[in-house]
């Protein structure tokens, strides 16, 4: 499809991919910073439109002040805050609301600019990303709402699909960039499907890392490689494992986030083996490259865990799990179209 596209749009195409690559990017870290100052729920409403804009003067901020201090958060948790303390909490979910539509709008502007100088038919799969933005915007409010009546969080659960959807639209949006700049395609080398195994595992491991976030995981058992005394978290039992009722448990998570990341680095492991054991040179750049990565990613995963989960360290490690995604998917595409 992409080698329809003249070598000019390829290039003008490929440039804007790589920008709105960096945008989605930094929406992530926004993303995880409003978490973790937990500042998701100090924006009670929709506010499709009216929200593009912050509040003026002193009257729109204590309508947004009195709108907070309905919600079970206020009542049970922050009862004791002023409007100062809530304007920071503010700051950052408003920040990630409004990053969220400049993404919109720089994804859907350069669309139609490509689409009436190229057809539809060239660009449909970015039609697509560009519905998942805005599907992510409707996950987004999901994930709020469920923080608004009786809880004073949001659900981990709906947390982890609007972050797997973040990921799945940058993973798109790279793969798409790696496409247009690279057109000589050739069969695959590795063919036992271990990338595209190793690759799942990435995405499977941000989704229990969106638990552990969303339920304060990480603040619990802040030591490594034990977990207090014992490998197995001592206030549980192994066979609870088996259970649904351990993706709510935030002991159960943080062993299942821990174990996860072992295995990901064994499997690592095999798909080096099996770089180095057959001559793969086309391959060994990206295989260091996501070495490197992933053991800034499991440092940073422990220094989480020591520090309390951290702001620093903890979004440092989210900021990681993007050079992770963003390796693996490289390698994939080296494997398959070098």
């Amino acid at each position: 499809m992409y080698t329809e596209i003249n070598t000019k749009y390829r290039l003008y195409i490929s440039n804007w991919l790589l920008f709105m690559f960096f945008l989605v990017a930094i929406m992530i870290v926004v993303g995880g910073l409003t978490r973790l100052t937990d500042s998701g729920l100090s924006i009670t409403e929709w506010e499709f439109f009216k929200g593009f804009f912050p509040p003026m003067n002193n009257d729109s901020w204590l309508a947004y002040f009195e709108s907070y201090k309905q919600i079970p958060e206020f009542k049970l948790q922050n009862y004791s805050m002023t409007l100062s303390e809530f304007k920071v909490i503010f700051w950052w979910e408003w920040a990630h609301r409004f990053f969220g539509r400049i993404i919109g709008l720089a994804f859907l502007i350069p669309l139609i600019f490509f689409t009436i100088k190229l057809g539809v038919k060239k660009l449909y799969n970015f039609y697509l990303i560009f519905f998942l933005i805005c599907f992510q915007g409707f996950l987004g409010w999901y994930m709020v709402q469920s923080g608004l009546v009786n809880n004073i969080d949001v659900s981990h659960f709906r947390l982890s699909i609007h972050l797997l959807f973040a990921f799945i639209i940058l993973s798109l949006i790279f793969w798409s960039y790696l496409c247009l700049t690279n057109l000589n395609t050739k069969d695959k080398k590795i063919n036992n499907y271990t990338p595209e195994f190793f690759l799942l595992l990435i995405f499977l491991q941000i989704i229990i890392g969106a638990f552990v976030s969303g339920m304060d995981a990480g603040k619990i058992y802040n030591t490594w490689p034990l977990m207090g005394d014992s490998y197995f978290p001592d206030d549980n039992k192994f066979m609870n494992l088996f259970n649904l009722s351990a993706f709510s448990d935030p002991s159960l998570v943080q062993y299942l986030h821990r174990n996860l990341a072992y295995l990901i680095f064994i499997i690592y492991i095999v798909i080096s083996y099996i770089t180095y054991r057959n001559k793969f040179f086309y391959l060994f750049k990206p295989v260091i490259i996501l070495g490197l990565i992933i053991l800034l990613q499991i440092v940073l995963g422990i220094l989480t865990i020591m520090s309390g989960a951290s702001i620093l360290t903890a979004s440092l490690h989210q900021f990681s799990s993007i050079l992770l995604i963003t390796s693996s998917l490289y390698f994939l595409f080296r494997n398959r179209f070098s």
